[in-house]
């Protein structure tokens, strides 16, 4: 797992969709094509992105799989953003200086 495959798999507006739906909670497949117009063959495809990405992971319970969100993918978004999080406070600082000697 490496950040180019999260980014890769998040890159696609379906798949952000369905990321977001499980971030409410574990659901199956067909609970989270429910509001989307993919086919269930799609809804299969897109979840192996996000799993192979490790953003999902799923449970079997009987003869259905649920999906959740897997914290060790979202981890790994949060350590790539924390590198770039310390350039915001300076940043933010010299468009107020900015925006300051504009008036």
């Amino acid at each position: 797992m490496n950040e180019n495959d999260i980014f890769k798999a998040l890159a696609d507006p379906t798949r952000r969709a369905i990321f977001d739906k499980l971030v409410a909670g574990s659901m199956n497949a067909s609970a989270l094509r429910e509001g989307m117009p993919i086919t269930q063959s799609a809804m299969s495809q897109h979840l192996a992105v996000l799993r192979n990405a490790h953003l999902i992971r799923e449970e079997k319970q009987g003869r259905f799989v649920n999906y959740d969100v897997d914290p060790d993918g979202v981890a790994l978004i949060a350590q790539w953003l924390a590198k770039y999080r310390a350039f915001w406070p300076e940043r933010i600082d010299s468009l107020k200086t900015l925006l300051k000697d504009m008036e």
